[in-house]
């Protein structure tokens, strides 16, 4: 599924992975958990005059061409100001301004919203969510973000591509090979509804995969209440390791691409907000293309069995 090269130094080791179906290369330097560039703590964001509060979110956001928004217990939908797809929706996920511990209901109704304001879109869908502004979101008060385009984005692109060659190369999928493979490795994560695993080649820190059971949208309505399940549960997990700001994306495929693509979601785990602004993206991941990453994969599935002793 990948291939490894490690480079041992005076302080410890580098380890470079690639890979094998879409050619995604990182580079895993543990030793730079040294720099204590992160704090555990994070900030209390005033709420005076955010949008999203009750206040003032019925009245300056935007409305579909209805004249709806879209309200499923404390959540409320509706078209982004300021699109960067084809068709973007935002869903507020709470009704209080800074969130430190979601509930499964919050986050189900959240999804299930995202998923009603897109189902009628063509072409390729995401769901997705920046939790606090070191994961980009311009606002704290959390919310998820919907986008449909004609063509799929970069990263489910190599996907798509990936699996459909393997498949025509096969005659089976290489999702099942996947699931296959990290259910018996060190980094899978047991005792979920369903398929987690941390990524062997991540894409960010503390990368936490999930491998779900079909390719559309409509398939994910179908198990979006373990779905939901399992967020509170990773998320819980981050907090647990001290990340308490994430960027999760679901990515979807079209029925026609069903014999060789599960649709999957992929959250990487933020450094948390801090007064010197210190981000944990510089020009490896943003030129290069090439993230270096803190954290073992394997280490993740052993500090999850760990935490989830019983």
């Amino acid at each position: 599924m990948f291939q490894s090269r490690r480079l041992e130094h005076a302080n410890g080791f580098i380890e470079f992975r690639t890979e094998s179906l879409t050619g995604l290369k990182t580079r895993i330097c543990p030793e730079r958990l040294k720099r204590g560039i992160g704090i555990p703590d994070i900030p209390e964001y005033s709420s005076e005059g955010c949008p999203f509060c009750s206040d003032l979110v019925t009245s300056v956001t935007p409305v579909f061409p209805d004249g709806s928004r879209l309200i499923i217990g404390e959540s409320i939908t509706f078209p982004n100001l300021y699109p960067f797809a084809s068709y973007h929706t935002v869903t507020v996920i709470s009704r209080d301004h800074m969130v430190r511990t979601f509930t499964h209901r919050q986050i189900h109704d959240a999804l299930t919203a995202q998923i009603e304001s897109l189902e009628e879109q063509s072409g390729y869908v995401s769901i997705n969510w920046n939790f606090l502004p070191s994961a980009g979101a311009s606002l704290p008060h959390p919310h998820l973000q919907g986008l449909a385009d004609p063509v799929p984005d970069t990263l489910p692109m190599k996907y798509l591509h990936g699996s459909e060659e393997f498949f025509h190369r096969h005659d089976y999928s290489w999702w099942k090979v996947l699931c296959d493979h990290e259910s018996d490795s060190d980094r899978f994560l047991n005792g979920l509804n369903l398929f987690w695993y941390a990524h062997p080649v991540p894409i960010g820190e503390k990368e936490i995969r999930c491998v779900l059971p079909g390719t559309t949208l409509t398939d994910f309505g179908c198990v979006v209440r373990d779905f939901a399940e399992d967020l509170v549960r990773i998320l819980d997990f981050y907090q647990d390791m001290g990340n308490g700001a994430w960027n999760l994306s679901i990515f979807f495929g079209k029925e026609s691409e069903r014999r060789y693509f599960n649709s999957f979601a992929t959250i990487v785990a933020r450094i948390n907000p801090n007064p010197l602004s210190t981000s944990d993206t510089a020009f490896m991941e943003k030129l290069h293309l090439e993230p270096v990453i803190l954290t073992l994969p394997e280490d993740i599935g052993m500090l999850w069995r760990t935490n989830n002793k019983s």
